[in-house]
């Protein structure tokens, strides 16, 4: 086996790791939601809570798994090649301790401006006084999670950049399982169940920090000593300052991110009641493989790619980049085709209980066919994204992504009045796309010289959407069969994946390979244990 092939078969084992425990994460979430919907629907308590819980993650992703950990890995992974465990360990208190400092004043300001804060986020809810003042309770008790979630995040980094990736994925478990627990109790107590959801939040915040902690206590330096918190830290460490460096665009570049998702609530707090509701649950779909492949094939991109980058590897650093954006589309195209074909049976089946009726199936359904249109761009931005961060280079996909946030404002402004929450997703989708192209045309100009390899797969490319339109028009196919459409899911995904080996898609014959290789490992060492 070429060291190629061991480097992508290491890479496609650590994404597998990812990719499994956000599955049984995702499995939780899906039931969690199921839950919501059945105890409250899209109803205005449904909103508030989307609101509330949408604040802290916000600030999660724009400060911590957004910025801090995108700037983190790659300084981490460079101190600890060039000086040792024991100074990135260092690093990492001297990070932390910055962190707890400004987490501590911000939630005193939130807690402070909740109002303020609640009306920058969803303003059409001051029409409703009864609303409003539930979403800004709710908002106070959430809100405290940030400072959990954001140490968890310091965490992933840590325990990503030295090749551990279990513990930080199966962490959102933890969470859906809390939050499907109080919901319930609140449910049984005959309390207000979206009250319940929100202190269940913050004690989800603070288990999940916990869980971390296992992993790490496995870290040792060179010297063979655990990791710890305590220990010597400095708040003017020379790390810290190449990490606030890198993490001033950075958090301009997430926030572009975030700002969309903040223009979409508060366009959408100005509809009809649930249309906050239909989008959430929508994204929640989408969410699905774009947490289970998109987002863990970048979760291991990052760390692999810095630690290239760190060792000048430019031509491994290209072909690894190349791989996990292969990877990606190959699995998102097919994924897109098929939420945008099973829309309706899919939302139906998972959500159409109690307080989720028909009308809410079809206005969330219509949100998910939008939105799956941009997975494959979405998916795919994070690994491109990742390229930029492990060169250090975390200027050009800011600036890309504020043209890109301006574009979406004004798809979703202009369109509002004609097709409500849809103009909200097709904004996001579409500029989602446009990031996406943009930023690849600069990483390709800003190659370094020399190196040959291409860093965008074009043949996987253009085969994996040909067949996934051929995946579209299967599903729209078994749609005639009513309410048993999804009993012909299996039959979709067996197509593509016969055409895929059929025109020798390298990821899918890569990805035959690996598994021939694994059952014949297994049969060899029964066969030697037998004998």
């Amino acid at each position: 086996m070429s060291v190629e092939d061991k480097n992508q078969k290491t890479f496609v084992r650590n994404a597998g790791t990812v990719a499994g425990a956000t599955l049984v994460s995702r499995i939780f979430g899906f039931l969690r939601d199921m839950v919501v919907a059945l105890f409250l629907g899209t109803s205005a308590f449904t909103d508030a809570f989307v609101v509330a819980f949408r604040f802290p993650n916000l600030f999660r992703r724009l400060f911590a798994e957004g910025s801090l950990t995108m700037a983190f890995i790659p300084v981490y992974a460079e101190m600890h090649r060039e000086q040792g465990a024991k100074r990135a360990f260092e690093l990492a208190r001297s990070v932390f301790a910055w962190l707890i400092s400004i987490l501590l004043v911000l939630i005193m300001v939130v807690e402070i401006f909740a109002p303020q804060f609640t009306s920058l986020l969803a303003e059409g809810f001051a029409r409703d006084a009864n609303l409003f003042e539930y979403t800004v309770l709710f908002v106070r008790i959430c809100f405290p999670y940030i400072l959990f979630i954001s140490g968890v995040a310091l965490c992933m980094g840590i325990l990503n950049s030295s090749g551990h990736f279990l513990f930080p994925a199966l962490a959102p478990v933890i969470l859906n399982t809390v939050l499907i627990s109080f919901a319930f109790l609140g449910h049984f107590l005959q309390e207000n169940v979206a009250l319940f959801l929100c202190i269940g939040v913050f004690f989800a915040g603070l288990l999940q920090w916990l869980f971390q902690q296992i992993a790490l206590r496995h870290l040792r330096d060179e010297h063979g000593k655990r990791f710890s918190w305590r220990g010597t830290f400095s708040f003017f460490d020379e790390g810290t300052k190449k990490i606030a460096k890198l993490m001033l665009p950075t958090i301009l570049g997430t926030a572009v991110y975030q700002v969309n998702i903040i223009v979409g609530t508060l366009f959408a707090s100005f509809l009809v009641s649930g249309s906050i509701s239909y989008l959430y649950y929508a994204d929640r779909l989408m969410q699905f493989p774009l947490g289970i492949f998109g987002i863990a094939i970048s979760t291991v991109a990052l760390p692999n790619l810095s630690a290239l980058a760190a060792s000048k590897e430019w031509a491994k650093f290209y072909d690894t980049l190349r791989f996990s954006q292969g990877l990606t589309l190959f699995i998102c195209f097919p994924a897109a085709a098929g939420l945008m074909g099973f829309a309706e049976p899919i939302i139906s089946l998972l959500f159409q209980y109690g307080e989720f009726n028909a009308e809410s199936v079809k206005a969330t359904a219509q949100a998910l066919f939008i939105y799956a249109f941009g997975l494959p761009f979405v998916a795919g931005l994070r690994p491109v994204i990742m390229g930029f961060y492990s060169r250090q280079d975390t200027k050009t996909p800011m600036y890309i992504g504020i043209f890109c946030l301006i574009l979406n404002v004004c798809i979703a402004y202009f369109l509002l009045g004609t097709y409500a929450h849809l103009a909200i997703a097709f904004g996001v989708s579409f500029s989602s796309f446009i990031n996406w192209l943009l930023l690849l045309i600069f990483f390709h100009l800003k190659k370094h010289e020399g190196v040959s390899v291409r860093c965008f797969p074009f043949a996987t490319f253009f085969l994996s959407l040909l067949l996934s339109i051929g995946v579209y028009f299967l599903c729209e196919f078994f749609l005639r069969f009513g309410k048993y459409t999804l009993v012909f899911l299996p039959v979709v995904i067996i197509a593509y994946t016969v055409f895929s080996l059929v025109f020798r898609i390298k990821e899918a014959v890569f990805l035959a390979d690996m598994i021939k290789r694994k059952k014949k490992g297994k049969s060899k060492s029964e066969n030697e244990r037998e004998k």
